[in-house]
């Protein structure tokens, strides 16, 4: 069977910068009038490594909660629960900065501090020790381990996956229509861009996919913190569970000062089919998302430019064994993925050509599988 290289295309159109949509229309949804759970970060700035300042342990629960911080690895650990600034603490700083392309000096300067307080998908950035979301090949320490990297978007640790390419989706009874059809919407992007096909079911319990909104600490283990702050989660195959914080002021469409309720639901979605979050600012999977902001129309990029991404098109049925302008390309596409790496080869002479070698057809192999 011919590689599906016009499935890699699709894909990519959904982490390219996006247009705004059109429409906007709100609906009522607490504001509550109360400070942004994020705030506490505001004073902390300027605050580096051997200072005691009042409002670092939060700072520290802050970046274990998004997966940057594990007092529990670390033989001294001291310092878990006071507000010293530690060698741990200024190594977790580091990373984040690192994630999020801002200058790595271990410090809360103004740019991280601005950074860490919008508003996010309360997934972790890291999980079990390993992100991500950074692009290139470098490994960056992290404390006990290392933080592993690669471009764009990115997989769960340990690639979990669905069993199925058809999954049903479902709202608790009594949930609005327009959420219902805004969400839909979502799912249909990602069927037009993956190979998995989704249907609605009114049977919610039975649902492989579960959306629905809550407060505070709903039982979960995972609680949401008012407005501003964590906007929403979602688990990796095969949980299903995706829960918007219903304490934000949500939007259809671009919406001053409201959240899109389809940019989420797509952000979430991605982490329901496995994916995690990106380092690309303008991507679908960055995990913050800005209030009054759209993500997700597939239409072409603006000024009628083609897609750097256009030449995946021209390669549709190539395999092993063909010569043919535009691999070149696609091995540097599947690299910067982190699906090829010609660096770990013995026998790396066509890391710079067309030719469709043993290599690269592994590379395709395990895209598809994922």
């Amino acid at each position: 069977m011919a590689p599906k290289v016009s499935q890699l295309f699709s894909i990519f159109l959904l982490f390219l910068v996006l247009p705004v949509l059109s429409y906007a229309g709100s609906f009522a949804s607490p504001k509550g009038g109360k400070p942004s759970p994020f705030g506490f970060l505001e004073h902390l700035q300027g605050c580096h490594k051997g200072e005691k300042v009042k409002g670092l342990q939060e700072l520290k629960k802050y970046l274990e909660n998004f997966g940057y911080l594990n007092y529990n690895h670390f033989k001294n650990h001291t310092h878990a629960n006071d507000d010293d600034f530690d060698d741990f603490l200024e190594s977790a700083i580091k990373t984040y900065q690192l994630n999020y392309h801002l200058k790595t000096t271990g410090a809360l300067d103004a740019q991280t501090v601005s950074k860490m307080m919008m508003p996010r998908c309360g997934v972790a950035d890291i999980i079990n020790g390993t992100s991500w979301m950074r692009a290139g090949k470098k490994r960056h320490p992290v404390g006990h381990n290392t933080i592993h990297t690669i471009a764009h978007y990115s997989f769960f640790d340990g690639n979990p996956k669905w069993s199925k390419t058809h999954l049903t989706y479902g709202f608790p009874s009594g949930t609005q229509s327009n959420i219902i059809s805004t969400v839909a919407r979502a799912f249909d992007k990602w069927a037009s861009v993956s190979h998995f096909t989704f249907s609605q079911t009114q049977d919610y319990t039975n649902a492989d996919l579960k959306v629905s909104f809550h407060r505070r600490d709903h039982g979960d283990g995972h609680p949401f913190d008012g407005p501003g702050g964590t906007l929403a989660h979602a688990w990796s195959p095969s949980d299903g569970r995706f829960h918007y914080d219903a304490d934000e002021q949500w939007s259809i469409g671009p919406v001053p000062n409201a959240f899109d309720l389809e940019t989420v639901a797509l952000h979430e979605i991605g982490h329901l089919l496995g994916l995690g979050h990106s380092s690309v600012q303008d991507a679908i999977m960055f995990s913050v998302i800005a209030s009054g902001v759209t993500k997700g129309s597939s239409a072409p990029p603006k000024g009628g430019k083609p897609s750097p991404f256009e030449f995946l098109k021209h390669l549709q049925g190539c395999h092993k064994g063909e010569k043919t302008k535009g691999l070149q390309e696609l091995k540097k596409y599947l690299e910067n993925f982190g699906y090829l790496n010609y660096g770990y080869s013995k026998n790396h002479t066509h890391a710079n050509d067309d030719d469709f070698d043993d290599l690269l057809e592994s590379a395709i192999k395990t895209y598809q599988l994922n």
